[in-house]
């Protein structure tokens, strides 16, 4: 791929290509692996990533924003280079404008998350403050609530971590 600050993403064999994103993007991951981390210090089961490299396949090929996977899923799960082969846990998502970026999340990779193992999904949209929480429900990811930002974040994957959704934006 050329070396033009675009991102590259493959899903199922398809090429996708997006921006870098701005800041209020940045901002937003920033603050849910800040959360998540301070979590994670507590409980020290797992390790909070910020767009790590996730290799299911060579057709398969993404980097999410946000994941948390446990220390001994990670330890299975990377290659030489550090890339996670295995599915994370949890895998967050923050959407960038734009229909196809959109599709890409909401569709595109909320369908891969599910076929290859991820146990909850979160679609952040820091346009609206909301999050839509996917959890596995039998082998796929369904929708279980939209969280809006007067709401509070938890998970059954993090013991003990509350948020409220409004902390994660700008």
């Amino acid at each position: 791929m050329p070396q033009n600050g675009a991102l590259y993403e493959i899903i199922e064999g398809e090429l996708y290509v997006s921006r870098q994103p701005n800041y209020e993007h940045q901002y937003t991951c920033t603050r849910l692996g800040r959360f998540l981390d301070e979590w994670n210090d507590i409980k020290n089961s797992g390790v909070v990533l910020t767009a790590p490299g996730v290799i299911f396949a060579e057709d398969d090929d993404v980097a999410p924003d946000v994941v948390w996977i446990t220390r001994e899923r990670l330890t299975k799960s990377t290659d030489r280079a550090g890339h996670l082969h295995t599915a994370p846990e949890l895998v967050i998502e923050v959407l960038s404008p734009g229909k196809l970026n959109e599709f890409r999340d909401r569709k595109a990779k909320l369908d891969l998350y599910s076929r290859r193992g991820v146990q909850e999904y979160w679609i952040v949209d820091w346009i609206s403050h909301q999050v839509e929480v996917y959890r596995r429900r039998r082998n796929r990811l369904k929708l279980i609530k939209t969280l809006r930002a007067h709401d509070r974040i938890e998970s059954p994957l993090l013991p003990g971590f509350s948020c409220e959704v409004a902390q994660f934006f700008f």
